[in-house]
């Protein structure tokens, strides 16, 4: 049983972008991994026996959910032959991330039938496996013109749920309309690259194609790396219907200016966000957080709305239950302050004002995997974990 009790909060984010703080609470009970009770010490009594965590007046928050990396298998990254990444995530507040596909696989497969056993493969693997008890929602379909809709309707009674356009061989970007629209029918999330071309065998995709595609997310709207024009980016958040993801691997001004049509044309419930790492770009443990921070504090945005983009918005488009703390929700949490040093004295404060808070405690299904993060600065409060 992962049981647990968190007391002595000074502040909690909810992870809901409409109400992003939980006001006149201190104490969070977690029950076999889920949350089952929320408010104070007064009203919560500590079972016995129960870990506890004593937070000493610093941050909870929802765990973090980076919903665009680029794994391959087990813990390991060919682009910068890297392994321990994902733990190494997990200890920068990522309790859980979503495949953008595997396509950087070594000699991957570009064959109607490798592509679907690539996708079934990865799905399968990461079911069992779990670094760091991370969650890996895997298994990306990407999408080619040597595909048909009974393929896709093959793969998804195997289990496969996630499919990336981007990297198949169509004369033309919008020809893939109608694999996109089924994959869609058939319950998947389905991200498409947008911007220019990333990696050899992908090319430029316009909003013009975003829109007649209309996937479920818009990868790297603000560039992984090259962004769309400025103009047409506008255009995409005011006509279309997917999420928008910022990356912290893409451009940030261009970031910037998706928060500001998001705000504009009343769709902030739907900015995403996410590092689009392991690339060229790097193993950025702390991308998804720097990307939350330099949205909070350039964007206009408080932090704990960009922290809501990071969590709710996310499992909102995975259709996860975790993401918020909320009754019922997966336990999945980070205790977070201000850096040791810093001129602020919270978490929040902090990161509106730019500096990377201070992970102390990392928490999967009510199991604590972390206390201290090594990759963060040091949390001017450390919470004691019992």
């Amino acid at each position: 049983m992962n049981d647990l009790c968190i007391i002595n909060i000074g502040c909690i984010l909810s992870g809901d972008l409409a109400s992003p703080l939980i006001a006149d609470v201190d104490t969070v009970l977690v029950k076999d991994g889920l949350i089952s009770r929320i408010g104070t010490r007064g009203q919560i009594a500590v079972p016995e026996g129960v870990k506890v965590i004593d937070a000493l007046g610093s941050t909870l928050a929802p765990g973090l959910i980076d919903s665009h990396v680029h794994i391959v298998f087990g813990d390991w990254t060919p682009r910068q032959n890297a392994f321990g990444w994902i733990e190494s995530y997990m200890q920068g507040g990522i309790t859980s991330m979503m495949s953008a596909s595997e396509v950087h696989l070594p000699g991957r497969p570009v064959d109607r039938d490798g592509l679907k056993a690539l996708a079934i493969t990865a799905n399968r693997c990461y079911t069992n496996y779990r670094p760091a008890n991370v969650k890996i929602h895997a298994g990306s379909l990407i999408l080619d013109s040597c595909l048909s809709e009974a393929d896709i309707e093959e793969v998804a009674q195997k289990g496969v749920w996630l499919a990336k356009f981007g990297f198949g061989r169509f004369e033309r970007n919008t020809d893939a309309a109608p694999l996109v629209r089924k994959a869609r029918e058939l319950g998947f999330v389905v991200m498409s690259h947008s911007g220019g071309a990333s990696i050899p065998g992908s090319s430029p995709i316009t909003a013009d194609d975003l829109l007649a595609l209309n996937p479920s997310v818009a990868g790297h709207v603000n560039g992984g790396t090259t962004a769309l024009p400025q103009d047409d980016l506008k255009r995409l958040v005011r006509d279309g219907s997917c999420y928008l993801q910022i990356s912290q691997a893409g451009n940030i001004r261009s970031a910037l200016k998706v928060i500001e049509y998001a705000a504009q044309y009343g769709k902030l419930d739907k900015v995403v966000m996410s590092s689009d790492t392991p690339t060229g770009t790097g193993v950025i443990p702390l991308g998804t957080l720097k990307s939350v921070v330099e949205m909070a504090t350039l964007g206009g945005l408080s932090a704990a709305k960009t922290w809501a983009m990071a969590t709710g918005n996310n499992a909102d488009l995975l259709r996860q239950n975790t993401g918020r703390i909320a009754l019922g929700r997966e336990a999945d949490l980070v205790v977070i302050d201000a850096p040791c040093g810093s001129c602020f004295s919270t978490a929040l404060d902090a990161m509106n004002g730019g500096d990377l808070p201070g992970i102390s405690a990392v928490i999967i299904d009510g199991q604590v995997m972390a206390g201290r993060s090594r990759n963060t600065p040091l949390a001017g409060r450390l919470c004691k974990i019992g």
